[in-house]
């Protein structure tokens, strides 16, 4: 519905079936049989032994076609009611051969009247029913075949076969494709829903749960009545977390969940803001006229006593939002390294700026993220680096990768490329 409000059109993959191209391939084999039929009937005109009757015959089928060619070009105008009638022009084709040529034509194996133009009435059951439906209609071709030869010769044998095999062999692929079809529209759809899930999912993450983190922590750390607050809190805290996973494993108890938790950025000069409380940085870039923004402007202020800043010395460009999403995932990179590097840790951001691509790594000399770790924590539902980095460069049509080695470290690379906005972006800011 949205699409339609604003003009767009579905994606071109669900407007165009798949079986489009096989309703305009039959439509020209049954124009081009039908001007093959005619031709070979007036060749063999003179040996027909009652030769106004062919004549009949594919004055009728040529009206049949020109009134009717239309039929088969989608599925909607093929109907049941039109495949039996044309079926029962090529069966009746067929069984009036032996009423207009000779017999001795027939047993030498002269062609029937409708001759190949047949099996275009066998494939329209097939495309448009699948293979029982050309099952059924080949047979009912193969029966009027062996009444008009009067005996099962090889070739009525062979074209028999050929027709019957071809018909149900097609009708077979187009149900599979078919079921392919729905498939693929299916997963779309998914995939959609569960862009939007994340969009959503990475701004509570952003916001509600660490506010109820650092309620649960604070009301522990108090006592008394706070303690009771920060239970409710934190287990507020594991049914939203469960429920914005979308169905990953849930953890055994809020202690699991919580050791996960990106802590509170702590204050210093780049951060200013209440004590214990994540902030976003103290100053941002305005975007420029053509919407542009300057990355290094939203990670300079990440800068302080424990984070280096390296930058470029002209300015590096990115579309606002898209700006704006790279500086959130380079902030919870630094808030894992908070966590889990330690207090003495040191992160380093480095802002690269390539022809095609703006490059932030985020470095630091923490004991690094044991092999496996960050797959645990995103089936446990703890989604920091699931949502808040990779999913946000992900939407950016960029990637993040981390290389981690024991004791020395960990390494994160952003990479987004450039003239790209983020999916969320696009609809609509999804932040105050």
């Amino acid at each position: 519905m949205a699409a339609r409000r604003h003009g767009k059109r579905p994606p071109k993959a669900l407007r165009m079936s798949v079986e489009l191209p096989l309703w305009r391939a039959i439509t020209g084999y049954r124009i081009l049989t039908l001007v093959y039929t005619l031709c070979q009937v007036a060749f063999s005109y003179r040996h027909y032994e009652h030769p106004l009757g062919a004549v009949a015959y594919m004055g009728a089928l040529t009206v049949w076609m020109a009134l009717t060619w239309r039929r088969t070009t989608s599925p909607e105008r093929c109907t049941r009611q039109f495949l039996m009638v044309d079926l029962g022009f090529a069966v009746g084709g067929i069984l009036l051969t032996s009423l207009v040529d000779s017999h001795a034509r027939i047993m030498g194996g002269a062609p029937t009247l409708p001759s190949i133009w047949t099996a275009g009435a066998v494939l329209g059951f097939a495309i448009k029913g699948g293979w029982r439906w050309a099952a059924v209609a080949s047979s009912a071709v193969a029966v009027a075949n062996l009444v008009e030869r009067e005996q099962l010769a090889r070739d009525t044998l062979r074209n028999v076969v050929l027709v019957w095999v071809a018909g149900v062999a097609i009708g077979y692929v187009v149900e599979v494709a078919r079921a392919s079809e729905r498939t693929l529209a299916r997963a779309l759809q998914i995939e959609a829903a569960t862009r939007e899930r994340e969009r959503l999912a990475r701004d509570i993450h952003d916001s509600v749960l660490q506010v109820l983190a650092m309620v649960q922590r604070r009301g522990t750390a108090i006592g008394g009545e706070a303690a009771e607050l920060g239970r409710m809190a934190g287990e507020q805290e594991v049914a939203l977390r469960t429920l914005v996973a979308g169905g990953l494993v849930r953890p055994a108890g809020a202690a699991a969940v919580a050791s996960y938790v990106p802590a509170p950025a702590p204050v210093t000069a780049a951060h200013e803001g209440t004590a214990g409380t994540a902030v976003a940085p103290a100053r941002s870039a305005p975007p420029a006229a053509d919407g542009s923004c300057d990355v290094r402007a939203l990670l300079a202020p990440f800068a302080g006593a424990g984070v280096t800043f390296s930058e470029p010395g002209a300015p590096v460009e990115l579309p606002a939002a898209a700006a704006a999403e790279l500086a959130a995932a380079v902030s919870a990179a630094l808030d894992n390294v908070r966590v889990h590097a330690g207090d003495g840790a040191h992160a380093w951001i480095l802002v690269e700026d390539e022809p095609h691509a703006v490059i932030v790594t985020v470095r630091d000399d923490g004991p690094g993220i044991p092999e496996g770790r960050l797959a645990d924590a995103e089936r446990e539902g703890r989604l920091g680096v699931a949502l808040s980095i990779r999913g946000r460069l992900r939407d950016l049509g960029g990637s993040a990768a981390w290389v981690s080695v024991t004791g020395q470290g960990t390494e994160v690379e952003l990479t987004v490329p450039k003239g790209t906005a983020p999916e969320g972006g696009k609809r609509g800011k999804s932040r105050a």
